[in-house]
């Protein structure tokens, strides 16, 4: 993949995984993030065999889990404390654009 073909994809997985060409268990492991982050209390056994059904072992989905997990935390911390986003880190979205999703909005 070519450096911009990286980056488009890349912007296109930040503006909304869910219309971006992922491939299948890229797909799924995004909606089991994205629901790990909004919706942690309904999480069930399901889950983790959607992820085990597209190739997912038990070291990768914990893996997995303790990434998001840690992001969702240092968010929550940086939120707390009025930590301001960097002014040096161009924002994600879509290429040249310098739109990013909006707070709270799921992406």
């Amino acid at each position: 993949m070519r450096e911009d073909e990286a980056d488009a994809f890349v912007h296109a997985v930040a503006r909304d995984w869910r219309t971006a060409p992922l491939s299948d268990p890229d797909r799924a492991l995004c909606g089991f993030a994205a629901k790990l982050t909004h919706d942690q209390h309904r999480m069930t056994p399901a889950d983790l065999e959607r992820l085990r059904a597209h190739g997912f072992d038990d070291r990768a989905i914990h893996d997995a889990v303790q990434v998001i997990a840690y992001f969702n935390y240092i968010t929550r911390v940086a939120d707390a404390l009025g930590v301001e986003r960097e002014d040096f880190i161009e924002p994600w979205g879509s290429a040249g654009s310098g739109t990013v999703p909006a707070e709270g909005s799921p992406g």
